[in-house]
């Protein structure tokens, strides 16, 4: 039974000539997880706004949109926006109140519920999430998992029957996105609820949607079953990227697959694996000298007397010209130790040394929010400003090469605000790198990135630090993009590192912080890789046994 369409949906942005949709048709059944991916800048988030009438954006809009049957216009306004929920990328921008209970309390009492009515629902859903332990703690106080997973509980009181989801794990950690992701295939599974969700990260998604809908330039290019799909993506020159790695390493090897032999899942890569005879290839390793440009010894920082420290006793060396990585779970500090090294903030105890003191003028910093970045009305204003608050004489042909390089020409005269995630995050990157930096400090930089705009960007990344000797702390919680390009990893547990490796010695140690690559590679007869690429590289795979 059919719950949502969409017929020949068309939408265009105030100003702009070209259409952001252009003829978009959908059908979701009653009961569906449909997975809607695409390139940064394709509509995605602009589609699913759309439907969710209260935020949809300014425009002209043709088409229709067809909800239970009837016109979605046509619905009362107050039904419509119970039954049709939707959860954010950023887990901030929902929460409207201080405490946890006064969050989950806001939707209903705004509905007009009754007393008891409310402390029957927030009983059984607090039980259903295990949130319990956090009904008395302010909101400023959790996770970001547990902020997202709170904003899900919240749409969830409101008893939704159409539940929207706009990259809902773009700023999780890898563990915290695992069991977000677990928790919404339980409601489609086990209550039927229906599931329209966006989404960059799609290692785990193929495996459990019902349909993948794919958007390329604002149209429809494929409406199909995941195996299907993945059978019509894999030779796209850039689309190829979102597959699932499973998908990828099989199709890699098996150039005659049907659409029912395709994997999606590390067990059925696994399955796939085990009989197989795998002879590595000899490969040199590169060796990268190293010169130490940094040193934190025995930092400890705290936002408030008498809380916790964030930071405690914490020591670090980054060296000249690396990319090191920092991971570790939503509140561990690792954005408070990019802004104590950039001087944003102070630290309590400890001291930073830098060999170059000159260095320490040459620092940028790109915050987890790209939008704080900006200060000017449009993108090329922003840009000819920072090259003459730094005197680049070059600056106007570096801003022409970084603009093709990133893909963002076209917008050069867009205001900051009118970009898509990824674009937005491109754009305030281009900022940074023209005050040519010596060191770049970056706060999840591949947060609203597509997969094909994650692997340019880490070209980007690798050319910086060989030709221009930049180097790069990045924190993140994409362990794919840092085991494809980090040169060393660190874990940040409990305020302080709890190890610094080679990258490729850190993920293969790792059993969840790791790549589904090296998990895939596990217990099997496969030389042990954490790349596709390393796989694809490595491995001389014979005839079976």
């Amino acid at each position: 039974m059919e719950i949502l369409s969409a017929k020949n949906i068309s939408f265009t942005y105030p100003a702009q000539e070209n259409p952001a949709l252009h003829q978009v048709d959908l059908h979701v059944n009653k009961g569906e997880f449909v997975v809607l991916c695409g390139a940064s800048g394709s509509g995605k988030s602009t589609f699913l706004h759309l439907i969710k009438q209260e935020i949809a954006p300014h425009g002209q809009l043709t088409g229709t949109f067809t909800y239970k049957g009837k016109e979605l216009d046509s619905h009362d306004t107050n039904k419509s926006t119970q039954e049709i929920g939707i959860v954010f990328q950023d887990p901030e921008n929902q929460i409207v109140m201080d405490n946890v209970m006064e969050e989950l309390l806001f939707g209903m009492e705004n509905k007009g519920l009754e007393t008891r009515d409310m402390r029957i629902k927030i009983a059984e859903m607090t039980h259903y999430f295990g949130l319990s332990h956090l009904l008395d703690k302010k909101t400023s106080e959790l996770s970001g998992g547990e902020k997202q997973i709170l904003n899900l509980a919240s749409v969830l009181l409101l008893d939704p029957e159409l539940l929207l989801l706009d990259e809902p794990t773009a700023q999780l950690d890898p563990l915290a996105a695992k069991e977000f992701i677990q928790t919404i295939t339980q409601l489609n599974r086990e209550f039927g609820l229906t599931i329209v969700m966006v989404e960059h990260r799609l290692e785990e998604l193929f495996a459990i949607a019902d349909r993948v809908l794919v958007l390329e330039k604002g149209r429809k290019m494929i409406d199909a079953p995941p195996r299907e799909a993945v059978l019509k993506l894999h030779n796209h020159p850039a689309l190829h990227y979102f597959l699932p790695s499973a998908s990828r390493l099989i199709l890699h090897y098996e150039k005659e697959l049907s659409g029912e032999d395709i994997p999606l899942t590390v067990k059925e890569a696994r399955d796939w694996l085990q009989p197989k005879q795998i002879k590595p290839r000899q490969l040199r390793e590169e060796v990268e000298q190293s010169t130490t440009l940094l040193t934190l010894k025995e930092i400890d920082y705290q936002y408030k007397r008498r809380t916790p420290a964030v930071l405690h006793n914490l020591s670090l060396s980054v060296n000249e010209g690396e990319l090191l990585a920092i991971l570790g779970a939503n509140g561990t500090g690792k954005s408070t130790l990019l802004k104590i090294i950039a001087g944003i903030l102070r630290q309590q105890h400890g001291k930073m040394t830098f060999r170059d003191k000159r260095k320490t003028k040459q620092i940028s910093y790109l915050p987890q929010n790209p939008a704080l970045y900006f200060l000017e009305d449009t993108l090329i204003a922003e840009y000819k400003q920072i090259i003459e608050r730094h005197q680049r004489h070059d600056g106007e042909k570096e801003i022409n090469t970084l603009l093709d390089t990133l893909g963002l020409t076209a917008f050069q005269d867009r205001h900051p605000a009118d970009l898509s995630g990824g674009e937005l995050q491109k754009a305030a990157l281009l900022g940074t790198l023209l005050e040519d930096p010596s060191i770049l400090l970056i706060d999840e930089p591949t947060k609203g990135l597509d997969p094909y705009a994650k692997r340019e960007f880490g070209k980007l990344l690798h050319q910086l630090r060989k030709q221009q000797g930049l180097t790069i702390i990045m924190v993140t919680h994409d362990v794919e993009f840092a085991a494809k390009h980090a040169t060393r990893c660190s874990m940040l547990f409990r305020g302080d590192i709890s190890v610094t490796e080679q990258t490729k010695a850190f993920f293969k140690g790792n059993r969840y912080y790791t790549t589904v690559m090296n998990r895939i590679c596990r217990k099997t007869s496969a030389p042990a890789v954490v790349t596709l690429e390393e796989a694809e590289e490595l491995w001389r795979i014979q005839e079976e046994f």
